[in-house]
């Protein structure tokens, strides 16, 4: 390494950027973060309307990095709002059929959780410091030079930083990302999901709820409170329209699209929409730059895995250096580094495709895939082991 070289830059601190700088750090490697904005603590009295599908996987890796027990409000840490999920219930409101995922039937005590992210943001944050990560925060990248042997990035207080490799994890709209050249495909979806907190006539039964409609899918999750998190998918125009209703006649509209399933919906805090598109970068390696989480995918919001996604590119880089520090190699050679983009780059496009080709085929209006759908969820309902395998993918296991 070079003179005042670390190991690694990470920019960008939310859930994914903080759990890369956290990882590398708990494997003796020299870690600067790099972020904006600090985060303002989670709070018991604010929920945070985005929230999350947090998969089994990715609660093992929060484990591995001691975060998982401040997440969970166990052994002594203060109590959360976490929620686990039992049960996920999947039908379409045109074509019928139903799809049902049940913990028992695969011998656990949950599918997942419902986390918020400022908690998960909040519990990473925490343990920064201790781990050694040195932070630059408030902070923007405004520059990058790279070469062989590593990069230097230049900040907009004026500092710079250099290290053996810089990882990307400042969202969709990566600065990064542009800086190293790395362009991406992907389109629009013309929808906006709307999201917000309701409380609903029948309890949730700490079951995930997704029914599929003409204008996009309507997911309700289940919040430790007994309300709901619904995220909405909506032709934009339609979000618009459903921001602007007063309370009740968002309740009633609710309600009716979501078949009354949990009886009348009642909303319970404040709406916000954010616009839905599919992004993939074309390389997650550019040089000594790595591309994680939205910085390398941007999915479609409709099976909650967004953020999991981003968490298995950060546990994959994790098991790559680990791997080659037990053989005593190094982690960075340019070959390895290639190696993690090109196995994450694949596993990314294959799911966002399949999330998107779902999307299309429930959102057509052609006869032909209104009759198709519901017959195919039922199927998946009925053979055990096809509901197990597209649980156990979600899940990560």
């Amino acid at each position: 390494m070079r003179r005042g070289q670390v190991d690694a830059v990470v920019v960008g601190g939310g859930v994914v950027g903080a759990a890369t700088a956290l990882a590398l750090a708990r494997q003796d490697l020299s870690v600067v973060l790099v972020e904006g904005r600090a985060p303002a603590p989670w709070s018991p009295d604010a929920p945070d309307l985005r929230v999350y599908a947090f998969a089994p996987d990715n609660a093992a890796l929060f484990q591995a990095l001691g975060a998982w027990d401040a997440v969970a409000g166990r052994n002594g840490a203060p109590a959360t709002r976490l929620q686990p999920y039992r049960r996920m219930r999947v039908w379409d409101a045109a074509g019928g059929g139903e799809l049902i995922f049940d913990a028992d039937a695969y011998g656990r005590r949950e599918l997942g959780w419902i986390v918020e992210n400022a908690l998960l943001v909040d519990r990473l944050w925490a343990r920064l410091a201790g781990a050694g990560v040195e932070l630059r925060c408030p902070a923007r990248v405004e520059g990058l030079e790279q070469d062989e042997a590593g990069v230097q990035l230049r900040l907009d207080d004026g500092r710079r930083v250099s290290a053996r490799v810089a990882i990307a994890a400042d969202g969709a709209a990566s600065t990064l990302r542009a800086l190293a050249g790395i362009a991406v495909d992907g389109r629009d979806y013309g929808q906006s999901g709307v999201v917000g907190y309701v409380r609903t006539e029948e309890a949730h039964e700490a079951t995930a709820w997704q029914r599929f409609l003409p204008g996009g899918p309507l997911a309700f999750l289940p919040c430790a409170d007994g309300s709901s998190s619904i995220v909405w998918s909506q032709p934009t125009a339609a979000a618009q329209a459903v921001l602007a209703m007063d309370d009740d006649t968002f309740g009633n509209a609710l309600t009716q699209a979501f078949d009354a399933r949990l009886g009348r919906t009642l909303p319970c805090s404040p709406r916000a929409a954010f616009p839905l598109r599919m992004q993939l970068a074309r390389s997650y390696v550019a040089g000594r730059v790595l591309l994680l989480g939205d910085a390398a995918h941007a999915v479609h919001p409709l099976a909650g895995q967004g953020v999991n996604l981003g968490l298995r590119d950060v546990a994959a880089l994790h098991a790559s250096i680990a791997g080659a520090r037990a053989r005593k190699q190094d982690w960075a050679t340019p070959q390895r580094l290639a190696r993690w983009g090109r196995a994450r780059r694949s596993e990314d496009t294959l799911a966002a495709h399949a999330f998107d080709g779902i999307n299309r085929a429930f959102t057509s209006p052609s006869l032909a895939a209104t009759l198709l759908r519901g017959p195919l969820l039922g199927l998946a309902g009925r053979v055990p082991s096809l509901s197990a395998a597209l649980w156990r993918q979600a899940a990560g296991i």
